[in-house]
């Protein structure tokens, strides 16, 4: 999967890397690099999963 961004007009490099950011945020690609940035245990994972998935208590 590749993102590419083409330049519009006068766009400086700062909007430019605000868009690129922004793309990357609507594909998913920071959450995911996110949460592969440190080795997570098989057992850690589901104990994440059941501790989001359990109903909250008001």
């Amino acid at each position: 999967m590749a993102i590419r961004i083409k330049s519009r007009g006068n766009e400086s490099a700062e909007q430019l890397m605000r868009r690129f950011k922004k793309l990357c945020e609507k594909e998913g690609l920071t959450k995911d690099i996110r949460k592969k940035e440190y080795y997570e245990k098989p057992s850690e994972r589901r104990n994440r999963a059941k501790r989001k998935a359990a109903p909250r208590r008001p």
